[in-house]
């Protein structure tokens, strides 16, 4: 086997990548990058993989949600205090109500560029390339905005910088006060549609609060009720750009990706002897992969020796992917087949990829039901092959949108169109994805007993 070098990815077989028309440009960004301060830091990437050792051995819970692809176009305070904000919201509801630590991991400050099923679109009988999103080309259907462009890049790193720089200040400056959580959550509750139960939940929280600040525990004397971490991730698809931001830790003299604190290998991606897997095989950073209806267990065992040849828990985190109708015929065989090697692996449900269709209307959307469905069949398929069922994986955003289909605000086919802002897939909105919060606190606390 080759040696690992932070550019051997170059001479393995690569889907997915754009063709640059200027290479001389290419190379330019490339230097230009290099030079440029990381975006995360080794010693925040080995936090994390800690944190996600305890969720692979069942202690914690993962939630990792976010855009379904950031752009540059609708990138503001606003919306990043919106997602943080939802975050946290579902954090505290799963760890309250399903009685479990949380660690919160955003798939945003990055989450640029996306993998696509075929490389050209169509539309009104004009054929042009795909969007590969904003770090690769332009979302406006035109032969100019659809050419890909190196200075992208830099656009990309600069936004993450900001967003980063946000997102550090919201989870240190007070808006991640567990008093000011609750608050919003008790907006969301008092709406009629939720049901008694959250009710009942928001009174014991109060409760719970009151209690403390009458025992002398207050956000004043503990930092962990007004602080908190939110950990980055996203797709690293684009690898000149990913090859840019690698960086050799001062202190380990190990290789991280300093472009976010975990990155994920798509299913589209994620071929054992391709150079998405041979790259991040080759850094420090915790690994996810997308994992497919059509995986079968030897893919996972090869990808496990591949990327985790130590075997070390924290490291790797399978990402199911397989949607409401396939995984409780699919999923069983691969827990009961991987579980006999002994593999440390980080089980988790991305519920959206599998669930996508496309309606009368031309709009694609996400049933909610569906969703649902196929959350409550990973944690029992879990349940029943004894393995833990470690965490969430969502496209979601902190706005109103109307992309995803039901839920207790009963979004309708023909309300898709109201505010429909997708630049690919559809999302939850906030108020979605905290219901989902809930219906999947119920199952952490059962997962628990």
């Amino acid at each position: 086997m080759e040696k690992w070098t932070v550019n051997s990815w170059r001479k393995y077989n690569i889907l997915q990548q754009p063709t640059y028309p200027d290479i001389n440009e290419l190379n330019n960004v490339e230097k230009k990058i290099k030079g440029l301060p990381p975006l995360v830091f080794a010693g925040e990437v080995r936090n994390l993989k800690e944190e996600l050792k305890n969720v692979t051995l069942g202690n914690s819970f993962l939630l990792q949600g976010g855009d379904c692809a950031e752009s540059f176009a609708n990138f503001s305070a606003n919306n990043i205090r919106d997602m943080f904000k939802v975050m946290l919201q579902m954090a505290i509801v799963l760890t309250f109500a399903g009685g479990c630590p949380i660690v919160k991991v955003g798939r945003v400050a990055g989450q640029f560029a996306k993998p696509r099923s075929s490389d050209f679109e169509e539309v009104g009988g004009v054929k042009l390339p795909s969007y590969r999103g904003d770090i690769i080309n332009g979302f406006e259907f035109t032969n100019e905005a659809r050419v890909p462009d190196p200075k992208r890049m830099i656009e990309a790193y600069y936004q993450s910088a900001s967003t980063l720089n946000l997102l550090r200040a919201f989870s240190r400056g007070g808006l991640a006060n567990l008093h000011e959580v609750h608050r919003w959550n008790l907006g969301f509750i008092k709406r009629a549609e939720i049901g008694d139960k959250f009710e009942l939940l928001a009174a014991q929280l109060t409760q719970t609060l009151n209690f403390m600040e009458a025992c002398g525990v207050t956000t004043q004397n503990t930092p962990a009720l007004s602080e908190t971490k939110l950990y980055t991730s996203h797709e690293a698809l684009l690898l000149p750009y990913e090859e840019a931001l690698t960086r050799i830790d001062s202190l380990s003299g190990d290789w991280y990706n300093c472009s976010a604190h975990m990155l994920w290998i798509g299913e589209r991606t994620r071929g054992v002897n391709d150079a998405h897997v041979h790259f991040l095989s080759g850094v420090k950073n915790p690994i996810g992969c997308k994992i497919g209806p059509d995986a079968k267990p030897e893919d996972i065992v090869a990808l496990a020796n591949k990327l985790n040849p130590s075997n070390e828990p924290g490291r790797l985190n399978i990402i199911i992917r397989m949607g409401a109708k396939k995984i409780e015929d699919r999923l069983p065989n691969l827990l009961n087949s991987v579980k006999k090697e002994g593999l440390n692996i980080l089980w988790s449900i991305d519920p959206m990829h599998g669930n996508t269709q496309k309606v009368s209307s031309g709009f694609k959307t996400r049933e909610f039901s569906d969703v649902m469905s196929e959350v409550r069949s990973f944690f029992d398929i879990h349940k029943a092959c004894g393995t833990i069922a470690g965490g969430v994986h969502l496209e979601m955003t902190g706005q109103d949108v109307t992309e995803c289909t039901g839920g207790a605000f009963k979004v309708t086919e023909d309300g898709l169109a109201s505010r429909y802002e997708t630049q690919c897939d559809p999302r939850l909105n906030a108020d979605q994805a905290l219901e989902l919060a809930f219906l999947i606190a119920d199952l952490v606390k059962e997962a628990r007993k």
